[in-house]
């Protein structure tokens, strides 16, 4: 058990390096508590949105605390990092196109290098940005190679001038105001000062539990918690393709099944998207690939929903008798803005590419993709009314509660991996 008594002197001033989905919602909630907060990113339009408190992103009510909280002065952004107490690094960790989807830390360590300059003894510096197991450590190697004259904890532990820990974030789109306060903390501390210095900071607002760990523990934890649900996801997936070649209605096969008292099997898609579970898993694979192998496999499954679903609608196609064709849902996920790794995204573009001028899309987040995005993708939006009453062939890929004031059109063909009518 880690002694959580802080002798350290109390953070007054943090940076939060990173002005996405995490780190804006993050610096806000910081900013809400008292805490001057400085938001820091490479894109001007983040930048200028939020010091004219707006959010540029759509999350809930997060446009009125960046308002609020601009307002009260607690709340600035700027492109270049400043010095400050702290630091909070929520930056992205994409993964590379080679067999084992190899991640890509070079945005952790281009935020290492970017603040390296500003630290100063008594610093603390907590890594929120989903990694593999040993990308605190190697910040640590790292900020100690470009500030020798300062002492790190992968050397010095509990002694080192600068605390770093790792503390990955755990809320999901639509909620993340709120989750971010009721849901536990993973606190993985390079050294016991380390963890406490990092939990004594989001204690500011987090109502949950804080858990005290070490740093790649935390890192495992997270990468843990998403390939779970990414197997469980597959095997859904998998189920709903057994069951078609079967003739099998797999939406009853999992209603009776989840009548076991034990079972609970999730629903099928369309795939796998979002910036944690199409992406965290791989970086296991990447760390342990001759261990991996389920992981692995639930990935390749999830990834070849997609495929599967664009047979089925070439099998329609095939006596051309398919003259227009609807997907309704783009996001990767339903009732949120965010297109990141959207398995429906990527249908829509292949049927667009496949049948060239008989494709229309309908979602009602199509404003935050963006008008030069959907024509590169060669994506053509109208109304859900105009989709469902033009098309022949309705293709149900995220089920958006704004759909939900429509019922399943009667004379069309319709193809629902995601269960929407059924």
């Amino acid at each position: 058990m880690l002694n959580t008594e802080v002798s350290d002197n109390p953070i007054q001033s943090l940076s939060v390096i990173g002005l996405g989905y995490i780190g804006l919602p993050t610096a806000a909630m910081f900013a809400s508590t008292g805490l001057k907060t400085i938001g820091v990113d490479i894109s001007a339009r983040a930048v200028e949105a939020v010091n004219g408190g707006r959010a540029h992103i759509e999350e809930g009510n997060l446009d009125e605390l960046v308002e609020r909280c601009v307002g009260s002065g607690l709340l600035t952004a700027t492109m270049s990092p400043v010095e400050t107490d702290a630091y909070i690094i929520a930056v992205p960790t994409p993964v590379g196109h080679d067999e084992n989807r190899s991640p890509d830390v070079s945005y952790v360590q281009a935020a290492g290098r970017s603040i390296a300059p500003t630290l100063r003894p008594g610093c603390l510096i907590i890594l929120e940005s989903t990694s593999p197991v040993g990308t605190t450590g190697m910040l640590s190697k790292l900020l100690a190679e470009l500030r020798p004259d300062l002492k790190f904890p992968h050397e010095s532990g509990d002694e080192a001038d600068v605390c770093i820990a790792y503390c990955p974030e755990r809320i999901i789109p639509g909620q993340m105001l709120k989750e971010l306060v009721e849901n536990d903390r993973i606190i993985g501390g390079m050294s016991p000062r380390c963890a406490e210095r990092a939990g004594a900071l989001y204690r500011r607002f987090v109502r949950g539990v804080c858990h005290f760990t070490t740093d790649r523990t935390a890192e495992m934890v997270k990468l843990t918690e998403n390939s779970f649900r990414d197997v469980n996801i597959a095997f859904a997936n998998e189920l709903s393709m057994i069951c078609e070649s079967l003739d099998v209605d797999v939406w009853k096969v999992i209603e009776f099944a989840n009548r076991h008292p034990r079972v609970s099997i999730l629903n099928p898609g369309a795939g796998v998207g979002g910036h944690c579970i199409a992406v965290d898993p791989w970086f296991i694979v990447s760390s342990a690939p001759e261990t991996a192998r389920l992981i692995r496999m639930a990935r390749t499954v999830n990834d070849a929903k997609p495929e599967h679903v664009l047979a089925q609608v070439d099998r329609h196609c095939e006596n051309g008798a398919v003259e227009k064709i609807a997907c309704l849902g783009l996001t990767y996920k339903p009732d949120v803005d965010d297109f990141r790794e959207s398995p429906a995204l990527s249908i829509a573009a292949s049927l667009s590419n496949r049948y060239p001028g008989k494709v229309v899309c309908c979602d009602p987040f199509a404003e935050a993709l963006g008008k030069d995005e959907a024509a590169r993708l060669g994506l053509v939006f109208e109304s859900t009314e105009s989709v469902l009453q033009s098309a022949d062939m309705i293709v149900v890929l995220v089920p958006h509660s704004a759909f939900k004031a429509f019922p399943a059109p009667s004379g069309k063909l319709i193809l629902d991996p995601v269960g929407f009518w059924r």
